[in-house]
Order: C-alpha cells, then sequence, then structure tokens
C-alpha cells in the first residue's frame, strides 16, 4: 500500500507523540494532591479498603484505554487525510469497432426486432471502447443515432424503439377509435417514432426496400478512420415489396468496398428465396447468416456477433490507483463504539 501525501503521516506522529507527551507531563505535575481518601456521601472509604481498589483499577485501566484510542484515533484519522492507495496492473482494452444496427421496420419484422432489441440493450452494457449507431428503414432509410460512444443514448434509442414496436402490437389500431385520450396519444406517440421519415414516397415506391436501407447504413461509417473495425447488425425478411434504388446485392457490394462486415439476422418465415438471398448478400461482405429459430435464442446470435469480431482489440497494460481510505475510517468506527462502551463502564 501507498500513501498519496506522506507529509500527512508524518504530522499525524508528531501530534500523537505531542498528546502523549502533554498528559506525561499533565499526570507528573498533578501527583498525588489528595491523600485522604474518596469522599462520598454515607460511609467513608480509604484507599486500602477493596471495594475502592476494584474501582481504582478499573477506572486507571479505562482511562488507559482512552488514551491509546485517542492516540489510534488520530493516527486514523491523518491516515484517511494522507489518502492510502494500491496500484494494480491492469489490460486496457479498447475495441477500435464501429458498430451499426440496421433494422428493416416493416411489421413483418416485430416479433424478431423485438427479440434482438432486448439482447442487443445488454450488449450495449458491455461495450468498452466501441461506437455505435442506428438505423431504422422501411421505404426510407432514417438515421436514428450517428456512430457515438454515448452508450446511455443509444440503450435510450434501444428503449424506445422496443417500446414502439410493442405498443404497435398491442392493441394495433384500435387505440385510435379508444376514448382514452391517453392511450391514443401514446399509441400516436410510439407509432409517429418509427413511421416518421421511414415511409417518405411509399406510395409511388413501395415498402420494405431492403437494399436502399442497407447501402444508406453503410455510408454512414466514416472512410477516414481505417484502423477501426465496421460492423454491420442487419435484421430483415427480405421481403421487398416496392422498387428499390438499390438491390440488396448492390448494397451487400457498397459494405464490401467500405470494408463493412455485415451479420445478418434473418425471420422464420422468410421464403426459401428470400432465406439464400439474404445469406449469399450477407456472407459476400465477409460476415455470417443466422435464421431466427436456429440458434435457439437471441443472446447466442448476439454472443456469435460479438465473437467473431473480437480479433480487433486495441490493448495496453495501465496502472490503475484503488484508495484504501475505507481502512482507516473503519477504524475510526471501531474506536468510536469502543470509546462509547468504556464511558458506560466508567459511569457504573
Amino acid at each position: 500500500m501507498d500513501i498519496k501525501y506522506m507529509w500527512v503521516i508524518w504530522l499525524g506522529a508528531v501530534v500523537a507523540l505531542g498528546m502523549v507527551i502533554s498528559l506525561f507531563i499533565r499526570n507528573k505535575k498533578k501527583g498525588n494532591t489528595y491523600e485522604g481518601g474518596k469522599k462520598i456521601a454515607g460511609p467513608l472509604y480509604s484507599r486500602d479498603e477493596d471495594y475502592f481498589k476494584r474501582k481504582m483499577t478499573v477506572y486507571r485501566s479505562c482511562m488507559a484505554a482512552l488514551l491509546i484510542l485517542s492516540i489510534v484515533a488520530v493516527v486514523s484519522a491523518f491516515v484517511m487525510m494522507a489518502r492510502p492507495y494500491s496500484k494494480e496492473r491492469v489490460q486496457d482494452e479498447h475495441y477500435c469497432r464501429d458498430i451499426m444496427l440496421c433494422i428493416d421496420i416493416s411489421t413483418s419484422v416485430d416479433y424478431l426486432n423485438e427479440n434482438l432489441l432486448e439482447e442487443l440493450k445488454k450488449t450495449v452494457d458491455e461495450l468498452h471502447g466501441e461506437r455505435f449507431g442506428i438505423v431504422i428503414f422501411n421505404t426510407s432509410p432514417v438515421l436514428l443515432s450517428p456512430l457515438t460512444d454515448d452508450y446511455e443514448f443509444i440503450k435510450e434509442q434501444l428503449n424506445m424503439i422496443d417500446k414502439s414496436l410493442k405498443v404497435r402490437n398491442s392493441e394495433d389500431d384500435s387505440d385510435l377509435y379508444s376514448t382514452d385520450l391517453s392511450s391514443m396519444y401514446d399509441w400516436l406517440y410510439y407509432e409517429g417514432y418509427i413511421t416518421s421519415g421511414t415511409l417518405v414516397g411509399n406510395e409511388q415506391r413501395g415498402s420494405s426496400l431492403i437494399g436502399d436501407g442497407l447501402a444508406a447504413a453503410a455510408c454512414d461509417f466514416s472512410d477516414k478512420d481505417k484502423t477501426r473495425t465496421k460492423i454491420m447488425i442487419f435484421s430483415t425478411d427480405n421481403d421487398i415489396q416496392g422498387n428499390p434504388v438499390a438491390t440488396l446485392d448492390d448494397a451487400a457490394s457498397i459494405c464490401k468496398n467500405n470494408g463493412v462486415t455485415v451479420y445478418g439476422v434473418g425471420t422464420k418465415e422468410m421464403t426459401d428465396e428470400n432465406r439464400e438471398s439474404m445469406k449469399k448478400a450477407v456472407e459476400s461482405t465477409g460476415g455470417q447468416f443466422f435464421m431466427e429459430e436456429e440458434s435457439g435464442t437471441f443472446d447466442q446470435i448476439v454472443t456469435a456477433i460479438e465473437k467473431s469480431s473480437k480479433n480487433q482489440v486495441d490493448a495496453k497494460m495501465i496502472v490503475q490507483e484503488k484508495s484504501k481510505v475505507e481502512w482507516p475510517f473503519v477504524a475510526l468506527l471501531i474506536i468510536f463504539v469502543m470509546m462509547t462502551c468504556i464511558g458506560r463502564v466508567i459511569k457504573l
């Protein structure tokens, strides 16, 4: 254990020594100023009587204990002010990764997204140095969060998406005709959160434009920082209902050219054709494709994504200082309790 302010320890030693010397001088000057025994109301007891001797022995023992505890308390207080600490060598790992979540927000993918979001919220708590971003899309893509290491903000966005999906699927459109204004407001608020901006031009272009969503998300990565691994978590049923600007293969090529590795998660209701085309596109980027039912649980899917990209790590040994002020503080509390108990013994 090391001491941050060693001079405080020396000051405490001087103060403790001064207390001992002053008490010694005081007792020496005081001497035996009264030789007539102890005066009490009623019978008179002399110093020679057993009762008085026992009482004086207890009294002197208690006073000696109080003196020792007082000195220890002073020393403990000064030790606490001196800031004791210990040094630990730890490996500080910072993951040089950018992770973008790109999710198809159409209703056919709601169940998949709800379960995936639950696991991603846990994953965000374990991030250390990574940047995380979120893109949602249907007809058109919306960047909910650019790449950031503000994990609290990311969790807020994930919670909002999750809440919006749950509200949309709990009551469907019935809340629009409810007499409960607060319920109707909640439905409109959360439904608007995931539809605002994602349905631009849907009457002309259709919906679930998978390629456009993935391509837009790929373009949200920075091209300047070449040291960071680029990861895309992509969820969809690959059921295109319109005329996209970019096909899924076009979007996969953009990802590959920009160094983005895509990890796709498809719904269990996907057709064989949609599954195969998505699997081919995802694997062309160097990533992996997962089916909703294959891995059993969504935490296993997220774990697989996490493990498959952990090879890109910056790690260095650093020395951390760990405060040890709790020990002198505990000592002070124990001393306080002991002095209180001794005080009660003296009163008896």
